[in-house]
């Protein structure tokens, strides 16, 4: 098996911390109200100023703004606290908000809610401590498109994964279609949004968990990647992959072997195959120390 990064620190011989500890195998519920964006339901926009208005000082979940073109002088406020919340604000044509609307009556500005609130990275480390299993992560690099990201995220849950983390911007959000693509599985796996991640990476690293790049180009293949440890997987878009900097701050580049004549997978059937062969191991591992 090949060598792991030393200096981490950690007491495992692997130079990751103790993260086994007492916990059952089930997590609680990470549980959201049902609030979709993009036009499946009232429950899923915001629309209106004083809707919004309310939304931004509470607090909400709230994924993207939408506001009409030339209204900056009346909405410039709400647009700048959203901002201010990094929350992005998009200018578009009034009649694009007139087709997204449900009531007729938008005002110029339609907020998109997440299904469910985002969690934190600290919150998938604390859950990974409370089943007493070493971190398994999942980093999604560019995935914009909202069934890709809820595939992933319902395999992420299903192989037993600790999370999953997504940028703030190229990124699919937790919107309706995401939704229904985790057929449940986001009432259960906390999925963080974060600003930048290789900020969240090297903070990943210094709790000992390495970080393995999915790539066509890698220099081993997933199978001689040691995934007993803490492990977090990096998958990027099927069109541009993962990014320079990104994978520049990951421990290895694996690549999924491949014998037909197509180029690449989905990336959520990456993410599957990457996720399995973790837990493959892990269950041998168990089944050796028996």
């Amino acid at each position: 098996m090949n060598k792991q990064p030393e200096g981490r620190k950690g007491q495992d011989g692997r130079g990751a911390p103790a993260w086994r500890g007492k916990g059952g195998n089930k997590g609680r519920p990470f549980r959201g109200g049902p609030k979709a964006p993009a036009g499946a339901s009232d429950e899923n926009m915001l629309e209106g100023r004083n809707a919004v208005t309310e939304a931004l000082r509470s607090g909400r979940e709230i994924d993207k703004i939408y506001f009409a073109q030339g209204a900056i002088g009346t909405l410039g406020h709400l647009v700048a606290q959203a901002r201010k919340q990094g929350i992005t604000a998009q200018e578009i044509d009034r009649r694009k908000l007139d087709a997204m609307s449900i009531t007729g009556s938008h005002q110029g500005i339609i907020a998109l809610c997440a299904a469910v609130p985002y969690r934190s990275v600290e919150d998938m480390l604390a859950l990974a401590r409370e089943r007493g299993e070493d971190p398994l992560l999942v980093l999604c690099d560019g995935i914009t498109d909202p069934h890709n990201l809820g595939a992933i995220i319902r395999t992420a849950e299903v192989a037993g994964a600790h999370g999953v983390i997504i940028p703030r911007r190229r990124s699919a959000t937790l919107n309706s279609a995401c939704a229904k693509a985790a057929a449940g599985a986001l009432e259960y796996l906390p999925v963080a949004k974060v600003n930048n991640l290789p900020s969240v990476i090297s903070r990943l690293k210094e709790e000992g968990i390495f970080l393995f790049a999915a790539d066509m180009d890698g220099d081993r293949t997933l199978y001689e990647a040691d995934w007993k440890g803490p492990a977090a997987i990096v998958i990027g878009s099927e069109g541009e992959g993962i990014s320079a900097l990104v994978k520049k701050e990951c421990d290895y580049v694996v690549r999924i072997p491949q014998k037909g004549r197509i180029s690449s997978l989905n990336a959520s059937n990456a993410a599957a195959i990457l996720l399995y062969e973790a837990v493959r191991q892990r269950m041998e591992q168990t089944r050796s120390e028996v």
